[in-house]
C-alpha cells in the first residue's frame, strides 16, 4: 500500500492556505464583489446607505478655467450636478487642461521618465471632500461631455474636516484601470465597481488620463454613497477560487514593494550564498543594464535576494533618472532618507504630486537635495503644497546645474519665495502655471536667465502688466521656443510686438483666453510675419481672430502643426481652406464654436484632408 504521508502533507498545505485566505479577508475587508466567493457572503449588520455629492474641492493638478471664476473649473464638482444629463459643451462643468496626445506632440513637450510602472498612467487629478466619513459602497462619476477618462479613484484615511490630524495618512485605491477609448461624447453616469476598505473616508481622489480622447473631458459631479459602520462579511462556502489567492498575493507584493522604499532599503543580514551562479560570469555593466528596466519596488526587492544583487540595486548608476510620482502616496522623509545614499548622481528626479498632508516635510527635503542636488539637471515638484520659500532657497543653492524647474499648480508657495529662481542662471525650462509668481520676482528671472527655452505663465493671475513682462522677455530671452500665456489677462498688442520681435526663435505660442488682444490692432498679424518657426499658436476664444489673420498664417508659418481659433464669428471656410493646402504638416485644427464653421464645412474639409483632426465642440 502506497504512503499516505505525501498526500496528507499537500492536504494541509491546502488547507493553510485556505485558513491564510479566510483570515485576510475577514480582517482586511477587501474582497471584490466579482469572486467567486461572492454568491455566498451576506453583508452584517445592514447599514443604512448614505449618499452624499462633494461638499468641497480640496486640490487638483490643472483646470480649463480661469482662477478668479467658476466656467470650466474643478470648483464645479463640489455640489449637486448642474448640467447631467444633458450632453455638450457647458461652462458650468470641471474641466481639465489637456486632452488626447497633442501636448506630447508640440515643442515644449518633455521627455518622459523612464521605469515608469504600467500601472501608473495618471496625467491629472482632484480631490473632493464630503461631509460625512463612510465605508464607500459605490461612487458614481456623472461624465457630460466626452467620457472615459476616469483610470483611478482613491480613499484618504484622513478626515479634511477633523481637528486632529491623524499620525499616518493612508491612500487605498477603490478601483483602477487602463485608459480605454470611449465610442461617442455623450454624457453617462459612470459607477465603477469599487473594492471596500477597512476604514470610513469623506475624501475621494480622482485621476485621470485623456490621451484616447477626442476633446476635453467634462465632469459634472460626484456621488459617494457609503454605510457609518464597516461591513462584516460572513463566509458560508468551502470553495475557494485558487485565483482569488493570486490576486491578493499581486495586491500585497505592490504594497510590500513599496514599503520596502520606507522599510527594507537598508538590510541587516543577507543569505549567504557559495556562488551567485551565472551572475558571476556576467560583466557588471550587463547587470547594471538588466537591472534598468526594474522598477523602483522591484529593485528595492531584488535588493533582498543576494549580496551581489543588493549591490547592483543600490548602485547610484541605478538612479541617475528616478519618478517617485507614480508612488506619491507612500513618500515620505523615510523614504527620501533611505534613497539619499543611492540617489548621489542623480540627474532626473520627478517628485510630483508627492509630499502633501505632511508626508514630506522642509527638513527632510532640503537634507534630500543637500546630498543629491549637485548633479540635478531635471527637477519636477508639481503640486508639491509642502514647497516654502526655505526649499526653492535650498534648491537655487544645492542644484548649480539645474536647467528645468517645474513648480507647476504649487500654489502655497509664497510670492516672494520666486525670487530665489533667478539665482539659477543655467535654466532652460521654467514651469510656474497656477503659481503665485509676482511681476518683480518675475522681471528679475527673465533678467538673470537668459537661457530659457520653454516658459509656462499659464493662469499666473499676480502678474499686473504682462506688457512689461513680454517687453523683458524680447530683450533678455533670445532663446525662448514655447511660452505659455494661457488665461493672461492685461497683455496688448504693444507686448505681443515686444515679444514677436525679441523672440524670433519662438515655435510655440499658447495665447488662449486673453481678451485684451484685438485682430484689428495688427497683433496677430505682427505674429505670423515674425514668427515663421510657429508650430502650436492657440488663439482660444479670442472672437476678433478674422480671415486675415489666418491668410497671413497660411503664407508665413508654413510649419504650424496645430492651431485653436475657438470661438471666434470672423473666419470663414475659404481662409481655412487656403491654410490647411498651405500648413502641410498641421494636424491639430480646432473650430469649436466658430459661428461660421457649420458641421457640413467640417465634413467637406475633413474630407478633403483627411490627415488633420479638425474639432467643432457643441452645446446642447
Amino acid at each position: 500500500m502506497p504512503p499516505v504521508f505525501p498526500m496528507l502533507t499537500v492536504l494541509s498545505m491546502f488547507y493553510y492556505m485556505c485558513l491564510r485566505r479566510r483570515a485576510r479577508t475577514a480582517t482586511r475587508g477587501e474582497m471584490n464583489s466579482r469572486r467567486a466567493i461572492e454568491s455566498n457572503t451576506r453583508a452584517l449588520p445592514i447599514n443604512v446607505e448614505i449618499v452624499q455629492y462633494a461638499k468641497e474641492v480640496l486640490d487638483f493638478s490643472s483646470h480649463y478655467g480661469s482662477e478668479n471664476s467658476m466656467s470650466y473649473t474643478m470648483w464645479n464638482l463640489a455640489g449637486i450636478p448642474n448640467v447631467y444629463p444633458s450632453s455638450g459643451d457647458f461652462t458650468q462643468t470641471a474641466v481639465f487642461r489637456t486632452y488626447g496626445t497633442w501636448w506630447d506632440r508640440c515643442p515644449s513637450a518633455r521627455l518622459p521618465f523612464k521605469r515608469t510602472p504600467s500601472t501608473f498612467c495618471s496625467q491629472d487629478y482632484v480631490e473632493l471632500a464630503f461631509e460625512e466619513p463612510v465605508y464607500p459602497t459605490a461612487v458614481h462619476i456623472l461624465e457630460t461631455y466626452h467620457p472615459g477618462a476616469v483610470v483611478r479613484i482613491l480613499a484618504c484615511s484622513a478626515n479634511p474636516y477633523s481637528q486632529n490630524p491623524p499620525a499616518e495618512v493612508r491612500w487605498e485605491i477603490l478601483w483602477s484601470e487602463a485608459p480605454t477609448k470611449v465610442n461617442g461624447a455623450q454624457a453617462r453616469q459612470f459607477t465603477p465597481c469599487i473594492k471596500q476598505i477597512n476604514f470610513p473616508t469623506n475624501l475621494i481622489r480622482l485621476e485621470v488620463n485623456s490621451s484616447l480622447l477626442d476633446y476635453y473631458t467634462e465632469l459634472d459631479a460626484v456621488v459617494l454613497h457609503g454605510v457609518k459602520e464597516r461591513p462584516v462579511l460572513s463566509l458560508k462556502t468551502s470553495m475557494i477560487d485558487m485565483n482569488d489567492i493570486d490576486e491578493d498575493e499581486d495586491e500585497e507584493k505592490f504594497a510590500c514593494g513599496m514599503d520596502t522604499l520606507n522599510k527594507q532599503f537598508s538590510i541587516v543580514t543577507l543569505r549567504e550564498w557559495p556562488t551567485n551562479g551565472y551572475f558571476d560570469k556576467l560583466p557588471y555593466e550587463l547587470i547594471q543594464l538588466i537591472l534598468s528596466h526594474l522598477t523602483v519596488p522591484d529593485l528595492c526587492r531584488l535588493a533582498q535576494t543576494c549580496k551581489l544583487l543588493y549591490q547592483h540595486c543600490c548602485d547610484p548608476l541605478q538612479y541617475i533618472h528616478l519618478s517617485l510620482q507614480p508612488y506619491w502616496a507612500r513618500i515620505n522623509d523615510t523614504s527620501l532618507e533611505y534613497l539619499q545614499s543611492r540617489c548621489t548622481l542623480i540627474q532626473w528626479l520627478n517628485l510630483s504630486w508627492t509630499g502633501n498632508r505632511g508626508a514630506i516635510s522642509v527638513s527632510g527635503f532640503s537634507r534630500f537635495l543637500k546630498v543629491c542636488g549637485s548633479e540635478l539637471v531635471r527637477l519636477e515638484l508639481s503640486c508639491g503644497h509642502f514647497l516654502n520659500e526655505t526649499c526653492l532657497e535650498v534648491i537655487t543653492e544645492m542644484c548649480p546645474n539645474l536647467q528645468e524647474l517645474n513648480l507647476s499648480s504649487c500654489d502655497k508657495i509664497p510670492p516672494q519665495a520666486f525670487n530665489h529662481i533667478a539665482k539659477v542662471g543655467s535654466l532652460k525650462r521654467l514651469i510656474l502655471y497656477r503659481t503665485k509668481v509676482e511681476q518683480t520676482a518675475l522681471l528679475s528671472i527673465l533678467n538673470f536667465c537668459s537661457e530659457l527655452q520653454h516658459l509656462s505663465l499659464g493662469s499666473c493671475v499676480m502678474i499686473e502688466d504682462y506688457d512689461l513682462i513680454a517687453s523683458m522677455m524680447g530683450a533678455k530671452c533670445k532663446k525662448l521656443r514655447s511660452l505659455d500665456l494661457w488665461r493672461c489677462k492685461n497683455i496688448t498688442e504693444s507686448g505681443i510686438a515686444e515679444l514677436a520681435s525679441g523672440c524670433r526663435l519662438l515655435e510655440e505660442l499658447d495665447l488662449g483666453w486673453c481678451p485684451t488682444l484685438q485682430s484689428s490692432t495688427g497683433c496677430f498679424t505682427n505674429l505670423a510675419r515674425k514668427l515663421p518657426n510657429l508650430q502650436k499658436l492657440f488663439l482660444t476664444a479670442n472672437r476678433s481672430v478674422c480671415d486675415t489673420d489666418i491668410e497671413e498664417l497660411a503664407a508665413n508659418c508654413t510649419h504650424l502643426r496645430q492651431l485653436d481659433i475657438l470661438g471666434t464669428r470672423m473666419v470663414s471656410p475659404a481662409s481655412l481652406r487656403k491654410l490647411l493646402e498651405s500648413c502641410k504638416d498641421l494636424s491639430l485644427l480646432d473650430v469649436s464654436f466658430c459661428s461660421q464653421i457649420d458641421n457640413r464645412v467640417v465634413l467637406e474639409l475633413n474630407a478633403s484632408f483627411p490627415n488633420v483632426f479638425i474639432k467643432k465642440s457643441f452645446t446642447q
